[in-house]
């Protein structure tokens, strides 16, 4: 079963808490996908992970770069791995059709809207119901992440 984080986004918003997870994705060795809502927000995901830090440095792409099975992280709207990532990264509520081919998936949801909070508790039902486990985060002070609950 895949182990499924939610991350609730209270003070950093998603531009700024992405990046840091990528981070630590690529320090571990792994492959991501990250799913977004639209071709937009993955043109802005794409532009920011370019800009974000003058000390970092995260190699990605998407379908506008092209070669993704060179791609150490992928940004997409579409549900694909082209990648062979083992970790899927999901923002502005999207789900993919299956789940089961990664090892783990970040679920990142922004806190202050309260629609997006009532859709990640109908996608940890959904997913609970699946027997998945699942781990909700809640952001520090700092920004960091500290684990509230795990199933």
């Amino acid at each position: 079963m895949t182990q499924i984080g939610f991350y609730h986004l209270t003070r950093l918003p998603l531009d700024q808490a992405l990046p840091r997870l990528l981070e630590k994705a690529r320090a571990a060795g792994l492959k991501v996908v990250v799913m977004a809502g639209s071709r937009e927000r993955v043109e802005h995901l794409n532009g920011l992970l370019w800009t974000f830090s003058e000390e970092s440095w995260l190699p990605h792409g998407s379908a506008a770069d092209g070669e993704a099975e060179h791609q150490p992280i992928w940004l997409t709207d579409q549900d694909e791995n082209p990648n062979g990532a083992t970790v899927l990264v999901l923002c502005d509520g999207v789900a993919p059709a299956e789940i089961g081919p990664y090892d783990r998936c970040l679920d990142l949801f922004d806190g202050r809207d309260d629609d997006a909070v009532q859709a990640a508790r109908e996608r940890w039902k959904t997913w609970k119901a699946q027997s998945h486990q699942l781990i909700y985060y809640q952001q520090s002070p700092n920004g960091g992440w500290e684990e509230k609950s795990r199933t």
